[in-house]
């Protein structure tokens, strides 16, 4: 017969009541509750040393896990963990150096004992731009290609924060403008952008990385900044998350900037825009005026 949609605990109740009754079979009592004579006797052994605690339903996970790892182990990793405070992987070999001939757990096996212990936290996923999906343009001539970023913000000899915002034109490496802003949002960068149009023109392209102000997380990757661009007649690209290498010759006179100019850094902005305005120029060529890059008719001014 089929199972009666009551209670369980009812039915495996009434089952042990009756299976206690004198002159009971066990068989025709198991076809009548539609149960198996292996489960009528295993409700019976439960009921017997548990009493009716032991007729509710138990977890079907097993007791013991046939590749959990010695409790001496775990202590002896979270003692090293308290000890030095270092990560998974640095704590697994400090534990094989430590016992040569014990079993070496894996490094996400530690992973997950120091986050099981509350040692440590999952980092939330940092939402990401979308990727440029189109080729970067040829740096073919001046003004076909501008490369922009912040070279890295530090503190001057007062504690003020600063941070170096840097243009530079893609095909002659000319440093187009390297000025301090009082923050990196788009509020305080598109004017140095605007006066970089007035003189020497509006470009092709402007090639950034993926953080703000140039890009977000909005559609397309567009941020306030770059969709000023694009209504300019600018097309905006993003170099690959993590590939600092495609905005290469940026890169590397940011660490020549950073060399000549912030190793001390100035005592105050103020001299460490003027240490800025001198590296330009000097890095700028001599034989390049930035007439060089000013086209007959100025679209922005």
């Amino acid at each position: 017969m089929p199972w009666k949609e009551t209670c369980a605990m009812e039915e495996r109740m009434r089952f042990v009541l009756a299976a206690k009754e004198a002159g009971a079979v066990m068989s025709q009592l198991c076809a009548e509750f539609g149960v198996s004579r292996t489960t009528g006797y295993k409700w019976l052994a439960q009921y017997d040393a548990e009493g009716v605690e032991g007729l509710k339903d138990r977890s079907r996970a097993p007791h013991w896990h046939g590749r959990a790892h010695d409790a001496e182990l775990v202590a002896a990793v979270l003692a090293l963990h308290d000890r030095y405070g270092w990560g998974a992987k640095k704590l697994r070999c400090k534990l094989a150096e430590q016992h040569p001939d014990g079993p070496v757990p894996a490094v996400s096996t530690i992973d997950d004992w120091l986050a099981k212990d509350g040692r440590t936290t999952k980092r939330k996923r940092r939402r990401s731009c979308p990727p440029h999906a189109q080729p970067f343009a040829t740096a073919s001539e001046p003004n076909a290609v501008w490369t922009v970023d912040f070279k890295g913000w530090f503190r001057t000899g007062d504690g003020l924060r600063c941070d170096p915002l840097t243009l530079s034109d893609a095909m002659s490496r000319y440093l187009l403008s390297c000025q301090e802003v009082a923050r990196p949002d788009h509020r305080h960068v598109q004017p140095v952008f605007e006066a970089a149009f007035c003189e020497f023109g509006l470009p092709l392209a402007v090639r950034s990385d993926n953080g703000p102000p140039f890009a977000s997380t909005a559609a397309g990757g567009l941020s306030a900044l770059s969709l000023w661009w694009i209504k300019l007649g600018i097309a905006a690209e993003r170099i690959a998350p993590g590939k600092p290498q495609q905005n290469g010759r940026h890169e590397r006179m940011h660490r020549t900037l950073k060399h000549e100019t912030a190793n001390p850094p100035a005592a105050t902005l103020a001299e460490q825009q003027a240490r800025f305005d001198a590296f330009r120029e000097i890095y700028n060529p001599a034989s390049e005026h930035p007439s060089v890059y000013v086209v007959e008719e100025n679209r922005f001014c």
